[in-house]
């Protein structure tokens, strides 16, 4: 297990270094090739205010798309015990917990803070799981509120928006005529003109795998820090088990929202990987991947 979080720590780093490099490079090539150094500029402050809205509300507005109610001690105790306990185990602050009167089974955490959790469950979860299966969700759960997982996307989703603003605005630059004339009249401002459009029209995909990416190791960290949360990682692996061959789709799943999910929501999703390619497209591993690394964990 420990072996498994240092891995999935070290990859998300280098993930993270990766994007902020090819940021920085694709800002440098977007100015030489427009003599517009403010393109970089513009592009951080409007990503910026769009993350900062996003980070304080981005919890009420999910819980909202979701519709999802908030639930106290009395209303559902032994989920609410699962939960406390979990919590105090993990040295976590009390979250808030609601409930999602859905049969699918599923659940979702967020909050920009572990001060400022929500773990959020559907009532199929509650109706189709045991209580060891369910002790194995809520600490994945509660591993991606520990580990700051909220936060880090919310980073993520700042430097996406900087490459989609950049890419945009220069492509529209470049279609008005803009930059300077003589600099783009010589050999190498037309070799940067070529490679700005090429990395503009291909650089919002290589930003969303790499978010993708980073979100997919994610849920193998999560995992292994549920795994050892509850010290029994096969709780975890039946669960991931008994959510994905659940044929009952969630009513509310929508891509905006499938990332936070334990297994991706979108019916259309859920089952065996669908070749590599397919797989880079993907919120989460493949289940089947993920339940052999917990089982691996037991022996």
């Amino acid at each position: 297990m420990y072996r498994d979080i240092a891995s999935n720590k070290r990859k998300t780093f280098l993930f993270m270094t990766g994007f902020l490099l090819f940021v920085i490079a694709l800002g440098w090539v977007f100015s030489m090739a427009l003599d517009t150094p403010g393109i970089l500029y513009i592009a951080v402050i409007f990503s910026t205010v769009q993350a900062f809205v996003s980070y304080y509300y981005s919890d009420k507005i999910t819980l909202a798309i979701s519709g999802a109610k908030e639930v106290k001690k009395a209303d559902s105790p032994e989920l609410y015990r699962v939960v406390e306990n979990l919590s105090i185990t993990a040295g976590l602050p009390m979250p808030r917990v609601y409930i999602i009167e859905d049969s699918a089974p599923n659940a979702f955490a967020t909050g920009r803070d572990p001060q400022h959790a929500v773990v959020c469950v559907t009532t199929g979860i509650l109706q189709k799981l045991d209580k060891v299966e369910l002790e194995g969700v809520i600490a994945h759960e509660l591993s991606h509120v520990g580990n700051y997982d909220i936060r880090l996307m919310t980073v993520i989703v700042v430097l996406v928006g900087v490459v989609v603003l950049m890419s945009d605005f220069f492509i529209r630059i470049s279609f008005w005529g803009g930059g300077d004339d003589d600099r783009d009249s010589g050999q190498l401002g037309i070799i940067l003109m070529v490679l700005g459009i090429v990395l503009a029209l291909l650089s919002p995909l290589f930003a969303s795998l790499i978010q993708l990416a980073i979100s997919r190791k994610r849920e193998f960290l999560a995992d292994a820090n549920g795994a050892l949360l509850t010290r029994y990682p096969e709780g975890l692996a039946r669960a991931l088990e008994k959510i994905s061959v659940d044929p009952v789709p969630l009513k509310k799943a929508n891509k905006a929202t499938a990332h936070l999910y334990i297994t991706n929501p979108m019916k259309e999703h859920k089952g065996t990987s669908r070749g590599w390619f397919a797989g880079l497209f993907n919120t989460h591993p493949p289940v089947e991947e993920r339940i052999a690394k917990l089982r691996q964990m037991i022996s």
